[in-house]
């Protein structure tokens, strides 16, 4: 895994298709939504080192509304964060899409990272014909890459 921050995220097919989906369904504007999942240490629901296994992909509004900018709907980010607590796993992350641009992380979307430093950020191009998602860790300004994988289960 040489190259790569940790940790390794997993996806299962059903989850890739279920974000995949709801970020063409929101064209034009960017799609986001929640990742649940396992994390350790930590004393709050989103706080904590994500394992990367995402047990769960809660899609979301975007309360902006915009092609550029994304904003996770407070009321949904209510519902996930009740989800996460009853399934004993915590809010480990978010994604969202990038309608023009590849899949890597916009000024706006490190900045926005400073108030959760542990998050996996999943971004979503689809710039190209066929949609690209990539999973970063933003820490401190910093950028790094984590390998995915798509498992059956």
């Amino acid at each position: 895994m040489s190259g790569f921050a940790l940790p390794l995220v997993r996806f299962s097919v059903s989850q890739h298709r279920t974000i995949i989906g709801h970020c063409y369904s929101e064209l034009p504007n960017e799609a986001c939504g929640l990742l649940l999942g396992p994390a350790v240490g930590g004393d709050d629901l989103h706080d904590g080192e994500p394992t990367g296994a995402i047990a769960d992909v809660v899609t979301t509004r975007n309360e902006a509304a915009s092609a550029r900018l994304y904003a996770i709907h407070g009321q949904d980010y209510g519902t996930a964060r009740k989800a996460a607590r009853e399934s004993g796993n915590r809010i480990v992350g978010c994604f969202h899409s990038h309608t023009h641009t590849d899949a890597y992380p916009s000024p706006t979307d490190v900045e926005a990272a400073i108030h959760n430093p542990n998050w996996l950020y999943a971004i979503v191009s689809l710039r190209a014909e066929t949609p690209m998602l990539h999973v970063f860790r933003m820490q401190s300004g910093n950028i790094a890459e984590c390998q995915v994988v798509l498992e059956a289960r």
